[in-house]
């Protein structure tokens, strides 16, 4: 789980409107969703899951 260190900025009426995180947690959350993959890491997993619903075992190699 991730522990956030935030900072809530506020309007001038108290009303909540941003929030700060460190860059470090911010980049942790972004590995996490999968957010930091490139374009061809992408494609990829857009292939494996095609490969894997339309049962194509062949696309994959056993893992010992």
């Amino acid at each position: 789980m991730v522990t956030l260190h935030k900072k809530i900025v506020l309007d001038e009426k108290g009303n909540p409107t941003e929030v700060i995180i460190p860059r470090e947690e911010y980049k942790e959350i972004e590995e996490l969703l999968g957010l930091d993959l490139d374009e061809n890491a992408v494609e990829d997993l857009k292939q494996a899951k095609e490969d894997r619903e339309k049962g194509i075992k062949d696309a994959y190699m056993e893992l010992v």
